[in-house]
């Protein structure tokens, strides 16, 4: 027996064989939708059809149906189980604090991180280290990463049906295997104050830090497009790591033309040479780093922020490296659009992101997850213009 997608060949229903033929970029008649993330438990049970308090006891179950109701062609990352990270009102004083979100002194291996030098003391004595360790265990491990990533995907699409395509995208929870790592910015780990000031004072220890993240990415990536080319799943990856705030890159951007981008396009290599696309998950104003990524070999961006400066209609006139057209995830805002504005607010940026999209290549939703207290008849208004262009296409 197949243990991949293979043996799903031709059970495909509408809604996914929509987003199969999106990510080939055919030409469709409609345009698929992604999973929309509403953190909202109320509204997940009613849409659903559920009664008040079904969602806590059973979170996979209803978020499920809340998908398939609103009629979600693929989804990446399957989280049902985040929106128990908040209440009504967004996060409250019981929520756990991490290194970026307000804990009181950040530990790590026992030792607080209290300076850049502390930074650079951990990196050295234990990041160093245990990156050279995790390459050995990643050849060690190889065969058994390759089955476990194919059989992950396996599980969540039994879950889905035929109707709801999976895709790949990181690890999985209860799992040490992801489909995706490149080098990253240790901000979540160290906190942004004194990682950012080791970032500006120890430029080489950082550069050390990138290589040594993407000797693992390479290892890890070439596995994961093992696991995507044998098991017959779908060849697009999403990259997820927040580099920009609403004025531009977290850091200067001439410094990652000289560490992080040598190193993150080397990381991303064994997926550009299976054919694998990646597309870059938009977290503020990455306008400086847009063309970059793409000659880097990105082939496609998700989750624009407008109102911070992301230029939807210029990047979807823009090229991938090859001369092909991007993959282009286009959402309508949630942070502005779904929760202050009109109902007809919500339908004019879902005609602007159509009107303006390519061709091919395009898929709707949200721009990112949408937040509790978000206007619940806005949320409607989206899923039923997800519904419209899913039906319709771009009407012509």
């Amino acid at each position: 027996m197949n243990d991949g997608y293979e043996q799903y060949k031709g059970k495909w229903e509408a809604n996914a064989q929509l987003a199969w033929d999106t990510l080939a970029f055919k030409a469709t008649r409609g345009i698929p939708n992604n999973m929309l993330h509403v953190m909202d438990w109320g509204m997940l049970e009613e849409v659903a059809g559920f009664q008040p308090g079904d969602y806590e006891k059973n979170p996979e179950k209803v978020y499920l149906a809340f998908q398939k109701k609103i009629g979600t062609c693929t989804c990446d990352q399957w989280i049902p189980r985040n929106p128990l990270s908040m209440g009504s009102g967004g996060y409250d004083s019981g929520t756990q604090r991490g290194a970026t979100t307000g804990i009181k002194e950040i530990v790590v291996n026992g030792k607080v991180i209290d300076s850049p030098e502390a930074v650079a003391e951990q990196l050295e004595q234990s990041d160093f280290p245990g990156m050279v360790q995790e390459a050995r265990d990643v050849e060690a491990q190889g065969e058994t990463i390759v089955a476990e990533l194919i059989a992950g995907e396996v599980e969540v699409q039994e879950l889905f049906g035929m109707n709801f395509l999976k895709i790949p995208y990181s690890r999985r929870p209860n799992s040490s295997y992801g489909f995706q790592r490149f080098p990253s910015l240790r901000y979540n780990q160290y906190g942004y104050e004194n990682y950012f000031m080791a970032y500006a004072l120890f430029p080489d220890l950082i550069e050390k830090d990138f290589n040594l993240q993407a000797d693992v990415a390479v290892k890890r990536n070439t596995l994961a497009a093992r696991a995507i080319i044998e098991g017959g799943l779908p060849r697009l990856i999403r990259l997820d790591h927040d580099m920009a705030d609403s004025r531009g890159t977290l850091v200067n951007v001439e410094s990652l033309d000289r560490v992080w981008f040598p190193a993150f396009a080397r990381s991303i290599e064994p997926f550009l040479k299976a054919g694998i696309r990646l597309i870059w998950h938009c977290d503020g104003n990455l306008m400086q780093m847009v063309p970059r990524l793409i000659e880097a070999g990105i082939g496609g961006f998700q989750g624009f922020q407008y109102e911070d400066g992301m230029d939807y209609v210029e990047i979807c006139k823009m090229k991938d490296r090859n001369g092909g057209p991007l993959a282009i995830w286009g959402g309508v805002s949630v942070t502005t659009t779904l929760p202050m504005g009109s109902k007809e607010d919500v339908k004019k940026q879902l005609r602007w992101l159509v009107e303006n999209g390519p061709e091919v290549g395009l898929m709707l939703g949200g721009s990112s997850s949408i937040a509790p207290s978000t206007n619940r008849e806005n949320i409607r208004t989206l899923i039923e213009g997800l519904k419209y262009y899913r039906e319709n296409g771009r009407g012509n």
